[in-house]
């Protein structure tokens, strides 16, 4: 059997049985982090401009998807910081999702007739 493939039914292994090392997990959930955040930009910075506000409304429902998973976070994490940083992007998330709400409640009212 290849390396590659022996040392990744070892760590799915130890991932099962939960006897993963700290600096494993650490280097595992930052590479989620980054490929996130790349992924994100990614995605974000290929949009045109005059579709940035329709999308807004669209990204509450992925902002309100971090928001739970921050929740998650601050919950299960039995460190002080990890739950500072999980209460963190729970902020963050929600001036996210209260900021689409607003910038879609305006846009919309800029279809209703004006009144004299």
């Amino acid at each position: 059997m290849p390396h590659a493939i022996v040392m990744f039914l070892a760590d799915s292994g130890a991932l099962a049985a939960g006897t993963e090392d700290p600096a494993g997990k650490f280097i595992r959930l930052l590479t989620v982090f980054l490929l996130a955040m790349w992924v994100g930009f990614e995605v974000i910075t290929k949009v045109p401009q005059r579709l940035h506000t329709p999308l807004t409304s669209g990204s509450n429902a992925v902002s309100g998807i971090t928001a739970v998973g921050a929740i998650v976070v601050a919950g299960a994490l039995a460190t002080k910081f990890g739950s500072l940083l999980g209460f963190v992007a729970l902020v963050l998330a929600m001036i996210n999702v209260v900021g689409g709400f607003v910038v879609t409640h305006r846009m919309l009212g800029m279809f209703h007739p004006k009144k004299k």
